[in-house]
């Protein structure tokens, strides 16, 4: 059922969905599959763009993989095998390095022997995060959770025991990759492709704008139904992402309005300056909320949950919410509207000013 943020958008395919190894056609050479997720957020939307090399071979660039499985791999033949027509891979563009839209990046290279193209700071975190697991899981994060308030021995438990948690989406990253940069144009097939770098999600998310096609692959910095997840991690205990992901969607906005947004997660949609809008707005009443929370009584991460997430939360929502609780508490005290301290008990609690 709509919520009445999601009406106020366009879409333009209405509840259309391509079924798992299909594709539906969004736009002149741009193709629309989706893959299943082992999370409660079940999907991840993909895209197919008519390609060609300079020396005039035809073929496709493949944007975002999927998380590496088998299940996944399979979806993925069966689009090779119906749904190419015929012709080759001859690049894979990943928007960022979270593990839905990298995992199979390694994979799908080898399969094609094509060029990995992202931005060259998600490159190297992948890499990182896939020989030692940062954020979600391990001793670390454990630690740098139970600092912001979450004391239940079993969560813990179950944090310390995903340390491998990235790697066993993402097994391998490709050796080599060709770098993408704010402000670039990528010629894919017969159209320009302006990269616009997005902060706050990833370190360094690509998302990409066709002006020809009026198209833009948003990637996770816009989706229409829920919020991008803006965390701060054991990694940068000390971030600050959601200024910076608020000044990064804000630049969307020199974009056409009628621009044809494709989300990485959700349907297409048009009504990108109003998704803006609704996105600032419900930050604003996240950032009122916590400071009514902690003008009642100093607050950790933890204690907000119930506050920002009014469901029940499963252990990788969790984990996620516990990441952006403490980003919205660090946002605030750099606005001045709430001050931070270490409590004798060893957990950060916030207070209004």
């Amino acid at each position: 059922m709509a919520n009445a943020d999601e009406s106020k958008l366009e879409y333009p395919l209405g509840e259309t969905l391509p079924a798992i190894g299909a594709v539906i056609e969004v736009a002149p050479g741009v193709r629309w599959l989706r893959m299943p997720l082992p999370f409660a957020l079940d999907h991840i939307n993909l895209w197919l763009l008519r390609d060609r090399t300079e020396d005039g071979r035809d073929g496709w660039a493949i944007v975002d993989c999927g998380v590496a499985n088998d299940t996944t791999r399979a979806a993925w033949e069966q689009v090779f095998t119906h749904h190419l027509d015929g012709l080759p891979v001859l690049r894979v563009i990943v928007t960022h390095m979270h593990p839905d839209h990298i995992g199979n990046a390694h994979w799908l290279t080898e399969r094609w022997g094509c060029r990995l193209w992202i931005s060259a700071t998600d490159f190297n975190a992948a890499r990182l995060a896939s020989q030692s697991t940062t954020g979600f899981g391990g001793d670390d994060a454990a630690a740098f959770f139970g600092q912001h308030g979450l004391v239940d021995p079993e969560a813990l438990a179950k944090v310390r025991g995903r340390g491998g948690y990235y790697a066993s989406m993402v097994p391998q990253v490709p050796r080599q990759y060709r770098r993408m940069m704010d402000g670039q144009a990528i010629r894919i097939g017969d159209h320009d492709w302006h990269c616009h770098a997005g902060y706050g999600h990833a370190p360094e998310h690509i998302s990409l704008h066709c002006p020809d096609l009026s198209v833009l692959i948003s990637g996770d910095m816009v989706l229409p139904r829920i919020s991008t997840n803006i965390s701060v991690i054991d990694l940068e205990p000390e971030a600050d992402p959601l200024p910076l992901f608020l000044a990064s969607i804000a630049r969307m906005r020199a974009l056409p309005d009628d621009t044809l947004v494709l989300p990485a997660h959700g349907r297409p949609f048009r009504g990108l300056h109003e998704r803006v809008r609704q996105l600032f707005e419900h930050h604003d009443r996240h950032f009122d909320d916590v400071v009514a929370a902690c003008r009642d009584k100093p607050c950790s991460a933890a204690d907000l949950l119930p506050v920002l997430f009014r469901r029940k939360l499963d252990l990788h929502q969790t984990t996620f919410a516990m990441g952006e609780a403490i980003a919205h508490l660090h946002a605030l005290a750099g606005m001045g509207r709430l001050g931070g301290h270490l409590d004798d008990d060893g957990i950060r609690r916030f207070s209004a000013i």
